[in-house]
């Protein structure tokens, strides 16, 4: 276990060694493994590494971002500027399908709004869009559309498994709520485990897979 001061030296030399993190002015304080990064950054976009590289460090426990971002002027755009960019960028992703989301910016604070089908599509246009000079923020309201249904589901598994496992799974139950797919019964072994739930992810709408599969070999 590491102590408080371990933990703060460990996240300061992450941020140091980070190369999408310029600033050297970030605070960062920890009490009994809850850190609080501090400060004040020149774009969103170092601000998101630093969340990531404070999270890279093992031991944090709980991350507090108290991370301003404060634009320089050569840096600063109008909303509408923002806007036109971020959605030129959607268009030219081709991870993101085409008119499905929707930016919006209120005083370069940006929204990404609308439904996909892939949980990879909304993490594409948030990615997409993270880098924009003048956007101080992202949230991402994309909700993924789930067009997926237990029989639908289990059918793509039992075809997954024929084509990648020695055996088909026995005593296999799937169910289905909205997004959600959780997988239960036995199965003759690993293989046959991770085909199972490999095949499930691969169901358009399926955001959240429980693999509750035992291994009965």
């Amino acid at each position: 276990m590491k102590t408080d001061t371990q933990l703060r030296n460990d996240i300061q030399a992450e941020l140091t060694w980070a190369p999408d993190v310029k600033s050297s002015d970030i605070g960062v304080i920890v009490k009994d493994g809850v850190v609080t990064l501090t400060g004040h950054l020149s774009s969103y976009a170092e601000k998101y590494a630093v969340e990531r590289a404070a999270q890279r460090v093992y031991g944090v426990k709980a991350l507090a971002i108290e991370l301003t971002v404060k634009l320089p002027f050569d840096n600063q755009r109008t909303d509408a500027d923002i806007a036109l960019a971020a959605e030129r960028a959607l268009e030219w992703n081709v991870l993101v399908p085409d008119g499905k989301i929707h930016p919006m910016v209120e005083k370069g604070w940006l929204s990404l709004n609308g439904e996909v089908e892939w949980d990879y599509q909304r993490n594409a246009a948030e990615v997409a869009v993270r880098d924009l000079m003048g956007v101080t923020g992202v949230s991402n309201l994309v909700k993924v559309k789930p067009r997926v249904s237990p029989a639908d589901v289990e059918k793509k598994i039992h075809e997954a498994l024929s084509r990648q496992a020695d055996r088909e799974a026995r005593k296999l139950s799937i169910s289905v709520d909205g997004s959600h797919v959780t997988l239960r019964g036995t199965v003759h072994s690993w293989t046959e485990r991770d085909a199972v739930q490999g095949a499930a992810w691969a169901t358009p709408g399926v955001t959240v897979v429980v693999n509750d599969l035992l291994v009965d070999a």
